[in-house]
């Protein structure tokens, strides 16, 4: 009986090649599901439209959406957010700044913020308000409801008014994360200076 070793001695070469192979396949799949993942699920990328949020977001500002943050967390009062309002056939988002959590109470007059009856200090710059809308009397938010404001108030459809009303969790994106061009991190934009502390 003759042993066939040149047979013998492709064997590790040929189970090299196949585990080669199959490194690759699995590499691959790695990289589509990440995009698919990033794409669908982290990231993704819009425009702002209008001037509603002059002067923190231009019309036409590149924005990154961060999709993933409030898998884990509540929307906070400040964040600027986007999102679809229920019940439009437009596709474009909405970016807007959260001002009332669920379950508050908000209320506009003399130019303050009131939240549960007590006033806030806006984080932002921002002109005085000329119209209070809806929010002149005191609004109820249900548990799924937020209130926003856009930041150019004298110039912004948002929940002081029935044509857009308070956003509804569900139809919340994300939040507005990064403007790309000029590059920044959104929550940085338009704030208003700390007050240095002096003794």
């Amino acid at each position: 009986m003759e042993f066939d070793f040149d047979k013998e001695s492709k064997k590790p070469l040929i189970t090299r090649i196949i585990f080669e192979v199959f490194l690759w396949i699995v590499q691959i799949a790695a990289v589509i599901f990440l995009a698919y993942f990033i794409i669908y699920y982290a990231l993704e990328k819009t425009s702002m439209m209008g001037d509603s949020m002059e002067t923190t977001l231009s019309d036409g500002n590149p924005i990154i959406i961060n999709k993933f943050s409030y898998r884990f967390q509540k929307p906070k009062r400040f964040d600027v957010i986007v999102f679809k309002q229920g019940g439009r056939e437009h596709s474009y988002y909405n970016i807007k700044r959260i001002i009332g959590l669920p379950g508050e109470r908000i209320q506009i007059k003399e130019d303050q913020i009131y939240i549960n009856g007590e006033v806030i200090n806006d984080i932002i710059n921002v002109e005085p308000m000329v119209n209070y809308g809806l929010a002149a009397e005191e609004i109820t938010l249900e548990e799924n409801e937020y209130f926003v404001l856009g930041d150019n108030r004298n110039n912004s459809e948002d929940s002081r008014f029935a044509s857009m009303g308070n956003v509804l969790f569900d139809d919340i994106v994300g939040k507005a994360f990064l403007r790309l061009s000029p590059f920044n991190l959104v929550n940085k934009l338009n704030l208003v200076p700390e007050e240095s502390e002096e003794e």
